[in-house]
């Protein structure tokens, strides 16, 4: 085998560029559903909170996935976990087009969300490793930034057919799987498994697609104190976004009295701003060399605008406390988080460091979907929820104050 001469692209860059497109697909898979929020209670007669289980069913089964997954990425080579699981991924989402039942559509949902976990810890292990560490937490967040565009794809392609076009509510579903099979395809026949410092491919160890191995100790990465407070921090910030990403464009349509496309107009504003977001604070964390003080930034003045949504009255007023959420959110705050695991994770149990990340963290997902529509169903109103999230981001605050950074 032949070493690449001249590449039209530095291999950094096309790795970045296609796991930028899997989050994009990723978070389009998941937000394609929020906006079939009402048709779906209609359809099935749901209460609330098992509208919102529904959601919390599909990070079940994404969470539970994270660390078997990232260990098995470290042991058996990242490509071989990575990619099978987008292909099964493109499959399931598309195969709920003509899911019969309430109970079939729920188990294909579910394996959608087994197979998305597939993705987190090898993709992030993958890229940690070819990108220079004084880029690393821009990379990652362009590569993150495909979650915004992917909340927002997601949302429109929802509310325009089913509104625009007046299509069944399963529809997107179909619709979405064809550019996610597009972006296995690209992962397929470009990802390589192992880089050198430079980003030119390792060959032998693109002969062999195998990690080199490393004794860890699975224990260990509990023994970092830095470790574990990310893993608290991103539990807490990830609970409020997914009580926005879930249940905002339910809650504008139910609460504001916004029709389906302009709600999903406004709920994407969060997604959009984050990009900008994303990009300013990785910059900074990057040029700082340090995490904390950029966390410790971020969390408080989500704290405020999680709480502004609901508390906020007039049109104005949201639109700005959405703008402030979206620039220090959770995804702007994600690579930032990415990077002080990158610091602190022994390098040869990368992607199991970063699967315990993302397992703690969308465990936040399981839990946040069902006890807002819960708790919605209880005091008759989504505002309830929101509060709530807002509480339990002051926890990752408090977490963030132990990050000891030299």
């Amino acid at each position: 085998m032949k070493k690449e001469s001249n590449p039209l692209l530095p291999y950094s860059i096309r790795l970045v560029a296609i796991f930028f497109l899997g989050w994009v697909m990723l978070y389009a898979g998941r937000s394609v559903l929020s906006p079939l929020m009402m048709e779906i209670q209609a359809e099935y007669n749901l209460s609330k909170a098992t509208v919102g289980g529904i959601m919390s069913l599909f990070f079940l089964t994404y969470t539970f996935l994270q660390v078997p997954a990232g260990i098995l990425g470290d042991k058996i080579g990242r490509r071989k976990i990575l990619i099978p699981g987008f292909f099964l991924f493109a499959v399931f989402i598309a195969s709920i087009y003509i899911s019969p039942t309430f109970i079939v559509f729920i188990i294909l949902w579910m394996l959608t969300g087994a197979a998305q976990g597939a993705y987190y810890g090898p993709q992030y292990a993958l890229s940690s490793e070819a990108l220079p560490k004084k880029w690393i937490t821009l990379g990652s967040a362009i590569i993150g930034s495909g979650m915004s565009f992917g909340i927002a794809l997601g949302y429109y392609i929802s509310s325009t057919l089913v509104i625009t076009y007046q299509t069944s509510w399963k529809t997107p579903f179909l619709v979405i799987s064809i550019p996610i099979f597009i972006v296995a395809l690209l992962m397929l026949f470009f990802i390589k498994e192992k880089v050198n410092i430079d980003g030119s491919p390792d060959l032998a160890s693109d002969l062999t697609d195998v990690v080199p191995k490393t004794a860890f100790n699975f224990w260990d990465l509990f023994q970092n104190r830095n470790l574990i407070m990310a893993y608290i921090t991103i539990f807490c910030s990830i609970y409020g976004f997914f009580v926005i990403i879930t249940w905002l464009p339910y809650y504008l349509e139910a609460e504001r009295g916004m029709d389906k496309i302009e709600a999903s107009r406004v709920a994407s504003i969060v997604p959009w701003i984050s990009i900008i977001g994303t990009l300013i604070c990785s910059y900074i964390s990057d040029k700082l060399g340090r995490r904390k003080p950029v966390v410790l930034f971020m969390l408080p003045l989500s704290l405020l605008a999680i709480f502004g949504i609901v508390y906020l009255n007039s049109y104005a007023s949201l639109i700005a406390v959405l703008v402030l959420y979206g620039f220090i959110g959770k995804i702007s705050l994600n690579p930032v988080l990415v990077a002080l695991v990158a610091d602190n994770a022994p390098k040869g149990s990368l992607s199991t460091a970063f699967g315990l990340y993302n397992f703690f963290g969308m465990a936040a997902s399981i839990c946040a979907p069902y006890i807002t529509g819960f708790l919605a169903d209880y005091t008759g109103s989504l505002n309830a929820g929101f509060y709530f999230a807002a509480v339990v981001t002051v926890i990752g605050i408090i977490a963030m104050l132990f990050v000891k950074e030299e």
